[in-house]
């Protein structure tokens, strides 16, 4: 079949489609070939509710980072970092040894950078998010346990599509004025006994824009810039956890962000391809802040044990953490969103005083099997667990410094872990210094 022209057509699902003749002269064939990436982002993230160790896995790798950028959350996350017997607490920025730039990042000002489409999270976000957990409290008599930093209406903003971002700070502060002024008063309608003093917040940021301008880069250029040029070794430092993603954690009691690893690609503008291996932080066993379901919880002296010995308080509000034994049905659920390359499993050194260690193994429901972690909170406050129960080893771990240094109930522990889940333990916290993380491969 030929169509007016002559050119010889076909059909395509009921299309004509035109076949046109080869080129007969030379073609770059490389082009078809796709590459390989030459600089891949390696991931750190929580695998649990968060408070996992994620700080100490990440300073650990950031040694040796060229550039270390965090990509989604706020403030709201706590990392913990210590060095030289000396406590760091990280809330925005990521970890930043010496040699390491940081995106998000003494000369701190030449090091750090910050993306033109972070959006801000203004003081009224932090006070909206305040009256909304008191508006629960009073509606539902319970809350969602937020940190009242304001996160939730900065997303909220977001989605609404009247957020400002950093871009509009650092541009012609008119125009930023009149959308904040705009902004203000979209919140102040909304809640009407809300204390705004827009004027005296319009001052501070505009010291802020002044302040913040040089650090301020186009974040998709630069990070592709970072993946495709000369080998550099990049880490993506995850806020929060897999338990607490906006679509894949036991909403509603999450934060309002992806902290799964799709959070690295819509966070950095990182193309898919570019993400290399995904490090996954589980703590020995499960600890929760706030409100919401937690199968394995020990309201008990193996809570309390728990709690006392692993100073569980949380490093951003100094909350009290629930605590319960080692859940890998959450865990293996975590992996199966996340992909996890390897693990790594904290605060072993917590269990030294446990004469037996519960696992939690499978879920069910009025006696009947679950076989999948449930997406209804409901359903998961009404599961019970069944737990596979471990000899403990009584002795202390903290100056292990080897896999083989450890004791044997302790070295089966860790190899049940890798059997459920059929990934591998690559860390083994034992303490809190940069030399209690062991390296098993």
């Amino acid at each position: 079949m030929a169509n007016l022209n002559g050119q010889e057509t076909a059909s395509l699902n009921g299309e004509p489609v035109v076949k046109r003749p080869r080129e007969s002269g030379p073609q770059d064939m490389s082009l078809r070939v796709p590459k390989e990436p030459q600089n891949k982002v390696t991931v750190v993230l929580g695998a649990q509710w968060g408070d996992e160790g994620k700080g100490k896995v990440v300073d650990l790798l950031a040694m040796d980072a060229d550039i270390v950028c965090r990509c989604q959350g706020g403030n709201n996350a706590g990392h913990t970092v210590v060095v030289d017997s000396v406590e760091y607490d990280f809330h925005l920025l990521p970890n930043i040894p010496d040699n390491t730039a940081a995106f998000i990042t003494t000369r701190w000002e030449e090091r750090l950078k910050i993306s033109d489409r972070a959006h801000i999270v203004f003081n009224f976000h932090q006070a909206v998010d305040g009256i909304q957990e008191q508006q629960r409290q009073q509606q539902e008599g319970k809350n969602l346990g937020t940190t009242k930093k304001g996160i939730g209406p900065a997303y909220s903003s977001k989605a609404a599509r009247n957020g400002l971002r950093v871009c509009d700070l650092v541009s012609d502060f008119k125009v930023f004025e009149e959308k904040f002024r705009m902004l203000a008063e979209h919140f102040l309608t909304m809640y009407p006994n809300l204390n705004v003093d827009v004027d005296s917040e319009l001052q501070q940021l505009k010291g802020y824009a002044e302040r913040l301008r040089p650090l301020v880069t186009d974040g998709v250029y630069f990070m592709h810039k970072a993946l495709t040029g000369p080998s550099k070794k990049i880490l993506v430092e995850g806020a929060n956890a897999a338990l607490l993603d906006i679509d894949f954690g036991t909403y509603p009691f999450v934060t309002s962000s992806n902290c799964t690893v799709g959070g690295v690609c819509t966070g950095l503008g990182v193309p898919p391809s570019y993400v290399g291996r995904v490090y996954g932080v589980v703590k020995a066993y499960t600890t929760r802040v706030g409100v919401g379901a937690f199968p394995t919880e020990q309201n008990n002296e193996t809570g309390d044990l728990l709690q006392s010995r692993g100073r569980e308080f949380g490093v951003t509000t100094g909350r009290r953490r629930r605590c319960g034994w080692l859940d890998l049905i959450l865990v293996r659920y975590a992996h199966m969103v996340n992909g996890f390359s390897a693990i790594a499993l904290t605060k072993l050194d917590i269990l030294d005083a446990l004469p037996e260690i519960k696992v939690g193994v499978a879920y069910k429901v009025d006696g009947q099997p679950l076989p999948s972690f449930p997406a209804n909170m409901d359903v998961l406050t009404r599961v019970t667990v069944e737990y596979k129960t471990l000899p403990g080893w009584c002795c202390s771990t903290e100056a292990a410094r080897s896999f083989e240094d450890l004791p044997p109930q302790a070295q089966s522990y860790i190899q049940f872990i890798e059997d459920f889940l059929q990934v591998p333990v690559k860390w083994v916290g034992v303490g809190k210094s940069r030399e209690s993380m062991i390296k098993l491969f």
